[in-house]
């Protein structure tokens, strides 16, 4: 038991022998593996070294390693800081929150181009909605700013109708509802590519059976669109899922101020201003750290959610 057989190691020794000839063979289109494999080992994997001084005590200097062991410390210490805790409650609340407007808006709105018939019309509404994914986030945010502020339209219009001014990027219970809407405008044409694509592959004849039993649009969508392309939905689901903790970081910090950390705080902020403007870089490393497991746990957790629900995962 436990050895293999001679003729599992001809199969073995055959595919390997197969590998090789044709790589030799592709040689070319095997290239261009070469210059991606090199970003993520060196911007992707090596940095993973680092999340080492977040188990021992760094304060810079050529000694990148830190240079004392301190175990848990940093660990302990965030856990016991009501600002880290505020933060990741900001983090979820925004994620989630965005998470559960953006998701379903995105598959109804693929859902409707896919509906639209005349060709040009189409082209020209996903052009329109796509143009806002290629607007810079610096540009964004300050757009948000001219619009909300103080002698802006968004103010012009409510002092029109009688209603007093006000500082919407200086008042923390509005900073969730900016952040989410113009995250909305900003990715809503975008994430359609992919349901549209997987549309693309559905059987037609699914829909010509479907519309013989009488099936209108709506039950169409739901009954044939809808289940075809349910692998790529809970795909998109299971990634942003675990992406909960990954907040918009840029945007969050070009829009946020101190009078808004109440609500708009998140551990990527948190992390900027603790370790790149405090110098701690051991703790920031640390809650860096903590946020990335909470991030794998998620994944890993929606994803066995969805294999035994629906039976797609990614893995």
């Amino acid at each position: 038991m436990g050895i293999l057989t001679r003729k599992q190691v001809n199969i073995h020794e055959t595919k390997r022998e197969s590998l090789i000839r044709h790589v030799r063979k592709e040689w070319i289109l095997y290239s261009f593996l070469i210059l991606p494999v090199l970003y993520f080992l060196i911007f992707k994997y090596a940095p993973m070294l680092g999340n080492i001084i977040a188990f021992r005590k760094y304060r810079g200097g050529p000694n990148f390693l830190g240079t004392e062991w301190v175990g848990f410390k940093y660990f302990e210490m965030f856990m016991k800081d009501p600002t880290f805790w505020r933060a990741f409650r900001n983090n979820l609340l925004l994620s989630v929150f965005y998470l559960l407007v953006r998701f379903p808006l995105t598959l109804i709105f693929a859902l409707l181009i896919n509906e639209l018939k005349n060709i040009g019309i189409k082209k020209f509404v996903q052009t329109v909605s796509y143009l806002p994914h290629f607007i810079s986030t610096v540009i964004v945010a300050g757009m948000v700013k001219e619009l909300l502020a103080l002698n802006g339209p968004i103010n012009g219009l409510l002092q029109q109708i009688g209603l007093p001014k006000l500082s919407f990027v200086s008042l923390p219970e509005w900073f969730p509802t900016i952040y989410i809407s113009s995250g909305i405008w900003q990715a809503l044409g975008w994430g359609t590519i992919l349901y549209l694509a997987a549309m693309t592959t559905i059987n037609t004849e699914l829909y010509e059976a479907a519309r013989i039993d009488g099936a209108n649009r709506l039950k169409l969508a739901w009954h044939v669109t809808i289940p075809g392309i349910l692998p790529t939905i809970m795909t998109l689901l299971i990634l942003d899922i675990g992406g909960i903790l990954g907040s918009n970081f840029e945007k969050i910090l070009l829009l946020y101020n101190p009078l808004t950390y109440e609500t708009a705080d998140v551990i990527s902020t948190y992390v900027y201003r603790i370790g790149i403007s405090g110098g701690s870089f051991s703790y920031a490393t640390a809650v860096g750290l903590f946020e990335g497991i909470i991030g794998l746990i998620l994944v890993m957790s929606a994803n066995y959610v969805s294999r035994k629900t629906t039976k797609t995962s990614l893995w």
